[in-house]
């Protein structure tokens, strides 16, 4: 799952800076993305990296998958390295072996427990949270640069959070015709379907590890709290103070790959007006 995150993340960034920026939150951006075979192998990879949290959310801790699911940056920054000849600080390097220490800790940690279903008033939370993030999205796509990456990259982080919300309980599904029947399988497809747009976004304006770090960040937080006091989520006895040390070394590394990280990534900004021409004197006057 990790390796799956981490090749799909860098895959999709090579894609996203082969497209023109928009600056509008255009839906069309993804058909656009996927007229890029990169784009679609990324893709390929980040659905494989779905199936198989989806199928961990059946009885592992959201603390747990989803920042698993975080450190597939380190996967994404080393491959980065080492194919795209990205630069990285020392600075980033050590914040990389921190995150996987972090998630060691979560492992060692967490307890495997089923998920506790959510009612209608978590249903309506999530359409909810549907709308605000949109709402958002549309409003921050203006930024550009760092800011717009790192912002863009969090919106992405709190999409993917309400769709592994609606994961965990819905994973827990006993046939086929009540899992497609459960309004939280078109929920998390949704969610998905925003968090995907918005990434792509944040992925043209800057960098790639900006942007991820950023979305994890993000994720992890809201997902880890709900997973816990509404879904069931277990710790270890006496292994709380390991789960906490490592869910916030894990959120403090990827906090900080948003600090450290370089631009990888530089793009041409595409002109929304036509070129103003100017008119020769002799020929200004004329009607």
């Amino acid at each position: 799952m990790i390796v799956a995150y981490g090749v799909a993340n860098l895959l999709q960034s090579v894609a996203a800076t082969r497209t023109t920026v928009h600056h509008t939150f255009d839906p069309g951006l993804l058909l656009r993305l996927a007229s890029h075979r990169t784009y679609l192998v990324g893709l390929g990879c980040q659905t494989l990296g779905f199936v198989l949290a989806f199928l961990a959310r059946r009885d592992l801790p959201l603390f747990l998958v989803q920042a698993s699911v975080a450190a597939g940056l380190g996967v994404t920054a080393v491959l980065g390295v080492v194919v795209l000849k990205w630069r990285l600080p020392a600075a980033e390097v050590a914040l990389i072996v921190l995150l996987f220490g972090g998630i060691s800790a979560l492992v060692l940690s967490a307890q495997p427990a089923p998920s506790r279903q959510i009612g209608p008033a978590g249903l309506v939370a999530l359409a909810v949270a549907l709308a605000v993030i949109g709402g958002l999205g549309v409003i921050t796509v203006r930024l550009h640069g760092a800011p717009g990456s790192v912002a863009l990259g969090a919106l992405a982080g709190l999409a993917f959070s309400a769709a592994a919300v609606a994961a965990r309980p819905l994973a827990a599904a006993h046939s086929f015709d009540q899992f497609v029947r459960d309004p939280l399988l078109y929920l998390l497809i949704a969610h998905s379907l925003v968090g995907q747009l918005l990434l792509g976004l944040a992925m043209q304006r800057g960098s790639t590890t900006a942007a991820v770090a950023a979305m994890d960040a993000a994720g992890a937080v809201p997902a880890a709290i709900i997973g816990l006091l509404l879904l069931g989520d277990r710790i270890w006895p006496g292994r709380e103070w390991l789960a906490a040390l490592g869910f916030l070394v894990t959120l403090g590394a990827v906090i900080g790959l948003t600090r450290y990280a370089e631009p990888q990534h530089h793009h041409e900004i595409a002109q929304t007006r036509p070129p103003l021409r100017l008119r020769h004197p002799a020929t200004a006057t004329r009607r």
